[in-house]
């Protein structure tokens, strides 16, 4: 006997043209500062129009992670997705994404979902179809409120990144120092404050204040996806006044005889925030460039600090 197939629909019509609401969907890169739900996104293959990506999402309160299959139809603005590495409860899923122009510059985005449960349970199928539910309704009121802001793609999701090289020290200590961010408030000027917790192994939810230059103190929370000596994927999910979306990694690697560590950002500003947060005049483009040198400013010195902690260690032969 088959197992049992649900089938879900979810629309919403926004202000803004089906092109660019293409875009948003079709470069997951974005995803973590643009869709609530989601932590962490990359792309691990691409041919042709088709490609495989990872994601980490908040499903009902909890960190799931799975790999899907895409193919990307821009002539006829659909994307289509099936789960090809899924995470219990969920056994299979699959749908696509379609945009509609509307008519009057707005566009109808419809999201469809089709999904079976591990072992055909009733109540694991009703789990997912709540998840999905809240999930989506999240999404494309947040594809909508992001399409419909005066402003290039590039320039409301933006991406930068740090490199720091230092010879002769272990890149498992310097991933330590940041893996270690409950200990940051005695290691490094600008953090305050960290409370720190680990369930599962790997999966960290991290409170902290940060101290600005001009003494301010404001308190961010992230969910941290930590994959031991290799690299730290990072979302804030609460975050300072200034942005909207703010999500980055922490990556090590050996280089010449010691370690390279590189931070990566991307950020998006909050339009409706720049006079109130910076002051009245303030242009965007003079908000994305402050948000830029500082947090550019901030992981310079966490890379330098974690660079002398390791030179610090002594190991014993």
């Amino acid at each position: 006997m088959s197992p049992r197939t649900r089938e879900m629909e979810h629309s919403r019509v926004v202000r803004a043209p089906a092109d660019r609401l293409y875009a948003l969907v079709a470069d997951v890169s974005r995803w973590p500062v643009l869709l609530g739900p989601c932590l962490w996104a990359r792309q691990i293959e691409r041919h042709g129009a088709d490609e495989r990506i990872e994601l980490w999402a908040q499903t009902n309160g909890k960190v799931a992670t799975w790999t899907s299959r895409r193919t990307l139809d821009p002539r006829s603005l659909r994307i289509a997705f099936r789960q090809d590495r899924s995470t219990a409860p969920v056994a299979s899923m699959s749908g696509d994404w379609s945009f509609h122009p509307a008519g009057d510059g707005r566009t109808r985005i419809v999201l469809t979902h089709a999904f079976t449960a591990v072992d055909d349970a009733p109540e694991a199928l009703e789990w997912i179809a709540e998840a999905v539910d809240r999930n989506s309704v999240q999404e494309l009121a947040a594809l909508g409120d992001f399409a419909e802001r005066p402003h290039p793609l590039e320039q409301l999701a933006f991406s930068f990144s740090d490199r720091l090289e230092e010879p002769g020290v272990d890149p498992a200590d310097v991933y330590d120092f940041v893996h270690r961010s409950d200990l940051w408030p005695e290691r490094l000027p600008h953090v305050g404050r960290v409370d720190l917790t680990e369930d599962p192994a790997g999966v960290q939810r991290m409170e902290m204040d940060t101290v600005t230059s001009d003494g301010r103190t404001h308190t961010t929370a992230s969910v941290r996806l930590c994959v031991p000596g290799e690299r730290i994927a990072y979302k804030q999910t609460v975050l300072p006044a200034l942005l909207s979306g703010h999500s980055g990694r922490w990556e090590f690697e050996k280089s010449d005889g010691g370690t390279a560590i590189v931070s990566h950002h991307t950020v998006a500003v909050d339009p409706a925030a720049v006079e109130r947060v910076l002051g009245e005049g303030t242009t965007f483009e003079q908000a994305c460039a402050h948000a830029r040198d500082t947090l550019s400013a901030n992981s310079r010195a966490t890379m330098g600090a974690a660079c002398a902690y390791a030179a610090s260690v002594v190991r014993r032969p």
